[in-house]
């Protein structure tokens, strides 16, 4: 009987481990969009800025398409929170656009040439 016992114990314990572990698996959100750079500084301070936003799993920016690629939990954060941060540390998304202060505290390098701005209807 003893034996019996502790086999289902430990069925019990292996299914709420399961239950619990599977519940973590939760699926991330992928999406990829331009951001304005020049050079490799540009892309490390860029990837940089992105996986340091928590929920960021990762961040992957093409020097000659100037897409990034991430992948992030958005329970954590969101598109709209990623591209303002982006925009914080000097570089235009589509949708945000660096200060003029961000974009010329850039190396010189990395001062690429900027998108018009958007006007407002």
């Amino acid at each position: 009987m003893k034996q019996v016992t502790r086999i289902i114990t430990v069925l019990l314990l292996t299914i709420v481990s399961i239950t619990t572990f599977g519940q973590d698996n939760k699926e991330l959100v992928k999406e990829k969009f331009k951001v304005y750079g020049n050079c490799e500084m540009c892309k490390t301070k860029i990837e940089t800025t992105v996986k340091s936003i928590e929920g960021v799993e990762y961040a992957k920016w093409n020097l000659n398409t100037l897409k990034l690629k991430i992948k992030y939990d958005d329970s954590k954060t969101d598109l709209v929170t990623i591209k303002k941060e982006i925009a914080l540390v000097g570089y235009d998304t589509k949708e945000f656009r660096a200060t003029e202060e961000a974009y010329n505290k850039l190396h010189s390098c990395c001062k690429y040439l900027r998108p018009k701005p958007l006007k407002n209807k």
